[in-house]
């Protein structure tokens, strides 16, 4: 056993390590978003003045656009044409995309963060000489795990760098606050986790809630995204099609429109539903292997219920247009919340059959 004590260990400082790579990774991606704030209006001063040659604007409407450029704010029409920029951008294969020095650094830091991550997961696994899913540490370490294997498997197909300190960061707080709250010593697994079930359902389940974590940061970026595109709309009325006004953070002239983003989250949450669906079906024939029933109506259950018709409401609404927008973005976000309470409370404070939290 001290040999298992001492690999655990290595394990926890492989976690920290992995935790101090993470926040160097945030602070890149970090200090990214402001460099594409100041290559936005950058880009917005050159389309500006290119406008000026080629269209010889002349009087107030060149003072107009170029005042506008100045002090930051943004026409409707250079609204969309940023946003269609960005779109090409966001599909571009990996060869085509802009070396960008912050965000390369802060993939790579990722990278690294992800490899130390992976090797104290695989190191309390052999520590505990079973798979690392038996209390809200482990899942909390496989969890954040996901998060970011599947962020940096999505970098190959989208340009999805933007979302960069969201994922990082929230893989800080998230490994790092179970690391503080939730560590405990390598016990035997419980009874009732001694299945094969114990490898698919939890694994499903974790890899369903990495999707719904990617397409929540996407959902915050797009009501981000909307906000901006209403208030250039607004400012046609209010100022004339001319008029350049305030539309909230520059970083978000380098991404693609609420739409295009819109679109990407509802394609990640409808993969991550698929797989909660099959989460409810393994966890119920578990169930009946372990207690001879297939829904007790536990806490747990209840709740792996409530989030599969919040996402199952969420697909509807996205699929009806009256709800598409910021309506359906919500729900993506409220599921997304719905799926770390469960994580969180349910397995502390609400007592059942599921209760193997690991904590006194």
């Amino acid at each position: 056993m001290p040999d298992a004590l001492a690999l655990d260990s290595i394990s926890v400082l492989l976690v920290w390590t992995a935790i101090a790579v993470y926040a160097l990774a945030f602070i890149a991606y970090a200090i990214d978003l402001a460099r594409r704030s100041a290559v936005a209006i950058e880009m917005q001063d050159a389309r500006v003045r290119e406008s000026e040659r080629e269209r010889e604007l002349v009087g107030a409407g060149v003072a107009s656009a170029s005042a506008g450029a100045a002090s930051g704010g943004e026409t409707l029409a250079q609204v969309r044409e940023s946003q269609q920029a960005a779109e090409k951008a966001l599909n571009a294969p990996v060869s085509a995309r802009t070396k960008q020095l912050w965000a390369r650094l802060g993939t790579v830091l990722t990278v690294i963060g992800f490899l130390l991550h992976l090797a104290a997961t695989i190191g309390r696994g052999v520590a505990a000489e079973r798979v690392p899913w038996s209390n809200m540490y482990e899942f909390a370490l496989t969890g954040t795990l996901l998060i970011v294997a599947v962020y940096l498997t999505a970098l190959f197909r989208f340009d999805l760098r933007f979302l960069g300190s969201l994922i990082t960061g929230m893989t800080v707080l998230l490994l790092g606050g179970a690391t503080l709250s939730f560590y405990v010593e390598v016990v035997p697994l419980a009874d009732p986790l001694k299945s094969v079930w114990l490898v698919i359902h939890v694994f499903v389940a974790t890899l369903a809630t990495a999707l719904f974590a990617l397409a929540s940061g996407l959902s915050v970026m797009q009501l981000m995204q909307g906000r901006r595109e209403r208030r250039a709309i607004a400012a046609v009325g209010a100022v004339g099609s001319d008029g350049a006004v305030s539309t909230g953070p520059r970083f978000l002239r380098t991404l693609p429109s609420a739409d295009a983003l819109e679109s990407l989250a509802y394609r990640f949450a409808i993969v991550g539903f698929v797989f909660w669906t099959f989460t409810l079906i393994a966890g119920s024939i578990w169930a009946n292997d372990a207690w001879g029933r297939y829904w007790g109506f536990d806490t747990k259950e209840v709740w792996t219920f409530v989030i599969w018709v919040l996402y199952a409401g969420y697909i509807h609404a996205r699929a009806t247009r009256g709800w598409r927008g910021s309506r359906s973005a919500w729900l993506s976000i409220i599921g997304f919340t719905a799926v770390l309470f469960n994580f969180t409370i349910v397995n502390m404070f609400f007592k059942g059959l599921h209760a193997y939290s690991g904590l006194s």
